[in-house]
């Protein structure tokens, strides 16, 4: 399987274990979350097929990280509204929202991280209105996601209405 430039291939073995193909050394999945934290791009490929199994391995870090005995990110509640959402027409705009979400928040995080490095002081009360304006951005980027699901679904329709003409055409001709 062709690995795209400037990715790193990490292959998965039977054994559990994760080799790293840049660094000829055997990682854990901590080391990969370290990877990620420092925006290191890799794949990880199952060592015996080649498939990709990337999301796979990155779901078992989340797992590892809300696990690890600290504090969790993600509440109970959080986790059965996800898995709600599997199944349904909604888990496509699940996910595009989602993905904007915390898009929008690690860009916000990085503003006030910068911010505080330039000798900014961030007050509770900033930290809330950022979390609040942002939420609030997320409701178009919702709705725009929703409409153009929609917009997809009507299509789906249409099209299946005109098959379903041209087989009543065929069957009256018959």
């Amino acid at each position: 399987m062709a690995r795209p430039t400037g990715i790193t291939v990490i292959k998965k073995y039977a054994n559990r274990r994760l080799y790293n193909t840049a660094t000829s050394s055997y990682v854990t999945l901590d080391d990969l979350a370290k990877m990620v934290r420092k925006q290191e791009e890799f794949s990880v490929l199952d060592a015996r097929t080649g498939g990709d199994i990337t999301q796979t391995v990155l779901t078992q870090i989340v797992f590892e990280q809300e696990t690890d005995g600290g504090h969790a990110m993600l509440s109970p509640a959080f986790l059965r509204r996800l898995i709600a959402c599997y199944g349904d027409r909604s888990q496509a705009i699940a996910g595009d929202f989602l993905d904007h979400a915390m898009q929008a928040f690690t860009e916000k995080r990085s503003q006030l991280a910068e911010r505080a490095a330039n000798g900014a002081t961030a007050s509770i009360g900033v930290i809330e209105e950022e979390a609040r304006r942002t939420a609030e951005s997320f409701h178009p980027a919702f709705r725009a996601a929703r409409h153009d699901r929609r917009r997809s679904d009507n299509r789906d329709i249409e099209d299946l209405r005109a098959q379903f003409r041209t087989l009543q055409e065929r069957l009256d001709r018959l």
